[in-house]
């Protein structure tokens, strides 16, 4: 049996997910020797990994009002080629300086926002409704499996090597993939050749107009409450998701009395603390997408499940980050960061894919406002954390803040969340 031309789409995206990842991740690692290196406080650390998300916030409406004007094959296959250029220039940005090194962020993080709205506009045209959680599913595990390939081999090359080498390895890797993608995937499924008859009229048949959608008003999205369930959504995912993103590897090397693991850059065990709960984190984020749609075919209300496992994976990981904050057992500290990794995963089907339900046409759009919107957290939430860390020389107040913001944003999902089409 062939396997659906489709697949080999959402098989690209979730690579494109998985560079876009492991570019951005990979300083994680990199700050720990380049900080000692270049005596940064850590308030200027925290500076230098939230700046990314400054430049990563403009793009992501453009990107996707482009996405949905024009198509995200050209908008996410040009952006990666920009921020891969980028990434190979890091270290002789880091050697000019501080400010320089900011700025070189920002830059990677302008490439770098386009990046989801571009391959959600893709999937409303490509993947038909049934599949599309899971389809969202596979490819957003590309952040889970792009994070854990940059922590280990990262740590892995500044053992073996130096840390510039970690962006001269990376940045090369959206090369390869471009010539693929730009040979592969058209925007709209329409206008492949590749596509079999059959196939074509089951995308089809659920599929918005490939006419492009003119624009919605910024008020009228800001005054409509399920979108707004949306964006508050992500903003709160986005603190506690990029507060990990930005300082795992630091918890996981800072010293016990500090509230860290303690463990040696490079070591086994360092390695296998960060390895282990990504691992869980890609499988749990396939599962929970199937998890989602495998409830829908049933005849779940599809309201009812985007709210049920939301619930889940943001009251299941705020609990969890609690316990985190006291525990002095590694083992257990594992356990717990594997145990919020499947809350996320099965959250997978929640506020993430609920943008298509809201306007079909206007996905890229949409997730493009509620990404931007929720990148703000993105910005501060490492920052915060720097300063936290200052102040307390503890990361106890760290997970605290993160258990805190995740609670309010899993409760003001559940009140005004929608699964009912807004935008037409």
């Amino acid at each position: 049996m062939l396997i659906p031309y489709r697949f080999k789409v959402v098989f690209l995206s979730f690579i494109a997910v998985f560079i876009c990842y492991i570019d951005r991740v990979n300083i994680s690692v990199a700050i720990i020797p380049m900080q000692e290196q270049f005596n940064w406080s850590e308030s200027q650390v925290g500076i230098i990994l939230g700046s990314f998300y400054l430049g990563y916030m403009i793009t992501m409406v453009l990107g996707g009002y482009l996405a949905d004007k024009y198509g995200g094959k050209k908008v996410l296959g040009y952006a990666l080629l920009i921020w891969s250029f980028f990434t190979i220039i890091t270290p002789f940005f880091a050697y000019q300086g501080l400010w320089w090194i900011i700025l070189i962020r920002i830059l990677m993080g302008l490439g770098e926002g386009v990046t989801f709205p571009s391959w959600h506009a893709i999937y409303v045209r490509w993947i038909p409704f049934k599949e599309r959680t899971r389809a969202v599913g596979f490819t957003n595990s590309g952040i889970a499996a792009g994070t854990l390939f940059a922590y280990a081999v990262a740590s892995i090359i500044i053992s073996n090597y130096s840390w510039e080498w970690v962006f001269y390895s990376f940045g090369f890797l959206g090369i390869f993939w471009y010539f693929f993608w730009n040979n592969s995937v058209t925007s709209f499924p329409e206008d492949n050749k590749n596509l079999s008859k059959d196939e074509l009229s089951l995308i089809l048949s659920e599929a918005p107009s490939k006419k492009s959608a003119s624009s919605i008003p910024l008020l009228k999205l800001l005054k409509n409450p399920p979108f707004m369930a949306i964006t508050v959504a992500t903003f709160c995912n986005n603190w506690s998701l990029y507060t990990f993103l930005s300082y795992l590897p630091k918890y996981v090397n800072a010293p016990i009395t500090q509230g860290g693991m303690g463990l040696e850059l490079g070591s086994n065990l360092f390695i296998y603390s960060i390895v282990i709960p990504c691992l869980v984190a890609i499988f749990s984020l396939i599962l929970g997408g199937f998890l989602s749609d495998g409830l829908i075919k049933k005849g779940y209300k599809v309201l009812k499940v985007r709210k049920t496992v939301n619930s889940i994976g943001f009251f299941g990981s705020a609990i969890l980050l609690y316990f985190i904050s006291n525990e002095d057992s590694l083992i257990n500290a594992i356990i717990l960061l594997c145990l919020i990794n499947v809350c996320s995963g099965i959250c997978a089907g929640g506020f993430g894919v609920n943008h298509a339900d809201l306007g079909p046409k206007y996905t890229g759009t949409l997730v493009g406002i509620s990404g931007s919107i929720g990148m703000v957290a993105a910005i501060f939430a490492p920052i915060v954390a720097g300063f936290v860390l200052e102040l307390t020389n503890s990361w106890t107040s760290i997970f605290y803040i993160c258990s805190g913001v995740l609670v309010f944003g899993g409760i003001y999902y559940l009140c005004f969340a929608s699964a009912t089409k807004q935008f037409d």
